[in-house]
């Protein structure tokens, strides 16, 4: 659906810009909430008619956001989660987690659109993203996720936490490289054995016993022999 805007929306356009968006983020986002016209005759002169006064009221509302910012900037967004061993979290950090957080700290009340956090949040960490106060006023805010306020102190000091799967984790390394080095002393063994067998010297059988070995019918027949 082409549409023009009437302010500045990031990564869109400017303010009488003529772009192409699709219907249902015009439809359900943009036409309800103002910020933008459908395209038309009409519609062009129209904005040209209240050009002037939109772009003055950009400015307010960027001097505005401007105000906002130090209040924004100073906010401790610490937010307590449980997680399992692994870090990860049960459920989720949203943008709308922070948005109700910053109005909440600030009375700064902002979209949940205009928490440039992406993705939510799902694991304990430290985080980097970005409030955007105005198009033309994007603050950078770090959110904390942890488990305790002490786990909080610990990643806002810089350190990072470990979980007990990591041993585990160790730990499975640790038996894997024990049971190779034990199936290596198994296999080499046997090929010793078979090697010091082969370095044996073939006996040679006494005299004793190989008159020990003949039948006894030669040794009477010997033994009558011997008598005469």
């Amino acid at each position: 659906m082409k549409i023009i805007l009437t302010e500045k929306i990031n990564k869109l356009g400017n303010i009488g810009d003529q772009v192409d968006v699709a219907t249902g983020y015009a439809r359900n986002y943009l036409l309800p909430n103002g910020k933008a016209l459908r395209f038309s005759r009409e519609n062009i002169a129209l904005f040209e008619s209240k050009k002037a006064e939109l772009a003055a009221r950009h400015e307010a509302a960027k001097k505005s956001a401007e105000g906002s910012r130090k209040a924004v900037e100073s906010v401790k967004f610490h937010m307590i989660r449980q997680a399992g061993d692994t870090g990860h979290l049960y459920g989720s950090v949203s943008s709308r987690d922070i948005a109700r957080l910053l109005k909440e700290l600030t009375g700064v009340a902002v979209e949940s659109s205009q928490v440039l956090m992406g993705s939510p949040i799902k694991t304990i960490g430290a985080f980097d993203t970005k409030i955007a106060l105005h198009p033309d006023v994007i603050v950078p805010v770090k959110i904390y996720v942890a488990q305790t306020q002490d786990e909080i102190d610990a990643l806002v000091a810089g350190k990072v936490l470990t979980f007990g799967t990591k041993n585990i984790e160790e730990e499975k390394v640790e038996e894997e490289t024990v049971v190779e080095e034990k199936g290596e002393e198994e296999t080499v063994a046997p090929e010793l054995e078979k090697d010091s067998d082969e370095e044996k010297p073939v006996e040679q059988p006494s005299a004793e016993k190989v008159e020990e070995k003949k039948p006894a019918k030669v040794k009477k027949a010997k033994a009558e022999k011997t008598a005469e």
